[in-house]
């Protein structure tokens, strides 16, 4: 939501594309994008394929309720994949906050030595790729530190 609300300041309108009808977003970020005159919102429907050839032009969509498909002009598409960090396989192994996210020390350390954690399985504020890539060559470099400090 917060996306489509920041996008509303270069378009004449965001449409909110969402697989489902209701919505994991924060409560009061639903309600100013609900709010705002420039978003719409399709749900329970899906992308199936980008159009156009050098430039985007339009997307087909397919609602999965309905089974109506159908082409939908537009200029733009940006993707949001949610947040949810992707770190259950960690479970027991590695401690998370209650929203899954993995807990970390110093920006990358987590409570096992030589295990580091990075990316957006740590980072519930930005989320950005610029960011994980950051943290990301820390925990790199903390491991290639521990290795040679094991004599590996």
């Amino acid at each position: 939501m917060e996306e489509a609300i920041f996008l509303t300041r270069f378009g004449s309108r965001v449409t909110i594309i969402h697989r489902r009808d209701q919505f994991r977003a924060s409560k009061i970020m639903l309600e100013r994008a609900q709010k705002n005159p420039k978003i719409e919102f399709l749900t329970d429907t899906v992308v199936e394929d980008v159009l156009g050839k050098n430039e985007v032009t339009g997307l087909m969509l397919h609602n999965t309720k309905t089974g109506r498909t159908w082409d939908f002009p537009v200029s733009a598409l940006f993707l949001g994949i949610g947040h949810i960090p992707n770190a259950k396989m960690f479970e027991g192994q590695l401690d998370t906050d209650a929203d899954g996210y993995l807990k970390t020390t110093n920006y990358v350390f987590t409570r096992v030595p030589g295990v580091y954690a990075c990316g957006d399985v740590t980072d519930r504020r930005y989320r950005q790729a610029i960011t994980a890539a950051g943290t990301g060559c820390m925990a790199a470099l903390e491991a290639e530190k521990f290795l040679e400090e094991e004599g590996v």
